[in-house]
């Protein structure tokens, strides 16, 4: 009876070794637990994810990262290499502008080509924010019910003048789980706010988005990074859970794992967002 007073909801969920950052696959309804605004809510299947994903990658093509380019395009020739079947790819630059480098596609030639077109533009600094933003917008209207937004970006000068909550609002509304990979340098310590709105949309926007962030200290370490990234969405699973039905949808959902040693995280499957 509670069962058909319910509502079936779908998230998509990421889950990996603590230690190895392996992904973890084959986990079942008592592996996973969904809160919803902290209530508890019913697994009813899990099953492995096989919807297409749509996936941009917004890469830091700035004067700051000069020279770590060619750490930038190796890694992420193998990122999207080791992508081939999950979903259309695009490839963003942030310099001064964002800049479409390959617009989504399936095709491993075009992809490759598109981060060949990786270059530090002397003179620019960082317009991640706006990206977010933009991609975002485009994000909704796509068709795919699941997405992700890479971010591969040292800690440099942001020219975008966009107030983190903003920006956080649209990644919402685009519905990608945001997933950094980021070089910590020196110029990451700045106070400005555009600085701290940068910080901010870092910070919480994998947190919120169910997404992931990784830290490193050298650009040689991307790709291993990317690699890492690119088996854990590979291996994402399709969680259905029962909502009562209610006049006001839930504003959180959060996922975590039951297993000790095992991480998880996701969100809402794309068109059925909590809000």
């Amino acid at each position: 009876m509670a069962r058909a007073q319910s509502n079936e909801r779908v998230a998509y969920v990421s889950a990996y070794d603590e230690k190895t950052r392996a992904p973890i696959s084959g986990l079942g309804v008592r592996d996973f637990v969904v809160r919803e605004d902290g209530v508890a809510r019913e697994v009813l299947s899990v099953t492995r994810a096989t919807s297409p994903m749509a996936m941009a990658i917004l890469v830091d093509n700035t004067q700051a990262a000069s020279d770590h380019i060619a750490d930038i395009r190796r890694a992420l020739g193998a990122f999207v290499k080791a992508l081939q079947g999950v979903g259309p790819i695009s490839i963003i630059g942030v310099a001064d502008r964002p800049t479409i480098l390959r617009d989504y596609t399936t095709d491993q030639k075009q992809l490759q080509d598109g981060v060949g077109k990786v270059f530090a533009m002397p003179g620019s600094g960082a317009t991640l924010l706006d990206a977010v933003v933009e991609i975002s917008r485009g994000l909704q209207r796509r068709e795919e019910d699941r997405a992700a937004m890479v971010i591969l970006t040292t800690e440099n000068t942001e020219f975008s003048t966009r107030h983190y909550k903003e920006v956080l609002d649209a990644l919402a509304r685009g519905g990608a789980q945001m997933h950094a990979v980021i070089l910590n340098t020196p110029a990451g310590v700045a106070l400005d706010d555009p600085a701290r709105n940068r910080a901010s949309v870092l910070d919480e926007g994998p947190k919120r988005s169910g997404g992931t962030r990784t830290d490193v200290l050298t650009s040689q370490a991307f790709e291993t990074k990317l690699q890492e990234l690119a088996a854990i969405l590979k291996n994402q699973h399709r969680v259905v859970y029962a909502r009562p039905q209610t006049l006001i949808p839930p504003e959180k959902l959060e996922i975590s794992s039951a297993k000790a040693g095992i991480l998880a995280s996701g969100a809402a499957a794309r068109g059925q967002a909590a809000r």
